[in-house]
């Protein structure tokens, strides 16, 4: 495992792009309010490699939002976002999957859920929904309902049934929050296989270790806005911002 998440991330870069994934993303005065707050304040955001992006901040910074927006899933009140030049839009997400804190799952059994999606991405592959059941370590469950599995079990479906889908882009929000230490182990190893399988990651976490362990680069929010955008080695050795060097130095930050 520790080999595994140390891995350079070159190589998942070089299968990005020989996957011709959505990258560069740009992102150019992103806004969006809350009444009369702004939540998002003004971001820009220029992300061209593969790997980890985390993004990081106190709580009630704007992280899960900001990844709302860019997938989609929440239009943006001022500002552009592009996937290779390529506005966000119906296209833009078929190539991309979310994984959200609390798993949302089919009524369904667990192989289910798995095939739901493959049938949408092209038809039916038994062998191949076996292939990711057995990754999340579910195949002795795969005809047990998805929602009587424990939560841990639930985010780890959660996590094969988005790469089912076969993602250029994955986000992640808080994927193993309030989660066991086995559970979390395994979902940090299907991050790092994806993205050395060329998948760019997007994830929010609370977790500096977690951060450490995975990151390429980090992106900092404070208060709606990029307070820092870094690699990871340089942000947790030297952070510029005040917000960042209080953050890991473990101080509350407003």
């Amino acid at each position: 495992m520790p080999e595994r998440l140390a891995m350079d991330a070159t190589a998942g870069q070089t299968a990005a792009r020989d996957a011709g994934n959505q990258l560069p993303l740009q992102v150019s005065g992103l806004a969006w309010s809350a009444g009369s707050k702004r939540l998002i304040d003004g971001i820009d955001l220029r992300l061209e490699n593969g790997g980890v992006t985390v993004i990081m901040g106190p709580n009630g910074a704007g992280k899960s939002l900001l990844i709302r927006l860019l997938h989609g899933l929440v239009a943006p009140e001022a500002g552009e976002i592009a996937w290779n030049g390529q506005r966000t839009g119906e296209a833009t997400r078929a190539e991309q999957a979310m994984v959200f804190q609390k798993p949302v799952l089919l009524r369904r059994s667990v192989a289910a859920n798995i095939d739901f999606v493959l049938k949408l991405k092209g038809g039916a592959d038994p062998a191949r929904r076996d292939e990711l059941l057995a990754q999340a370590g579910l195949a002795d469950k795969a005809h047990q309902p998805a929602r009587a599995l424990s939560g841990g079990e639930q985010q780890r479906l959660a996590m094969v049934r988005a790469l089912a889908c076969k993602p250029q882009v994955l986000f992640l929000d808080e994927p193993t929050a309030s989660l066991d230490p086995a559970s979390t182990q395994m979902i940090e190893a299907m991050i790092a296989d994806a993205r050395m399988a060329g998948v760019k990651i997007l994830m929010v976490t609370h977790d500096a270790g977690q951060a450490r362990r995975l990151a390429h680069d980090i992106v900092f929010i404070h208060r709606g806005r990029v307070a820092e955008h870094t690699a990871a080695a340089t942000f947790f050795s030297k952070p510029a911002s005040t917000p960042a060097q209080d953050y890991l130095a473990g101080k509350i930050v407003l």
